[in-house]
């Protein structure tokens, strides 16, 4: 059907856009090694070495979670154009609708959708 491209679709599209804000987190990675390495110019004393490490653990930790949402999400979409693995497709769709806005709309949709009967069925 029609509805599973156009969510497939979609999923390609939220799992960019997801990639692409998942890279904010570089910025606070990058802060923290200029603190722990003392990249800051100035007479200043530097900050303390364990906040420097607390950004490179966060930003980097925060960027590693991002893009393996991503990924998943491009992968659902994936399985959802090829109508398999009904159950990661369900998670994935769980998952995406604390990401507002475009993730909890198309997270909506794709769980009404994988609601149905004839969607449980045609992923078998």
């Amino acid at each position: 059907m029609i509805y599973y491209r156009l969510l497939a679709i979609f999923h390609y599209v939220v799992g960019g856009l997801t990639a692409f804000f998942a890279c904010f987190p570089l910025i606070h990675l990058t802060i923290g090694l200029a603190m722990v390495f003392g990249g800051f110019p100035g007479n200043q004393p530097p900050p303390p070495q364990f906040v420097g490490w607390l950004f490179i653990i966060l930003g980097g930790g925060f960027f590693i979670v991002g893009q393996t949402l991503a990924i998943c999400i491009i992968i659902a979409g994936r399985f959802l154009a090829r109508r398999k693995h009904y159950l990661f497709v369900f998670v994935v769709a769980c998952c995406e609708c604390l990401f507002m806005p475009f993730g909890t709309i198309l997270g909506v949709f794709t769980i009404i959708l994988l609601s149905r009967e004839s969607a449980k069925s045609a992923f078998d």
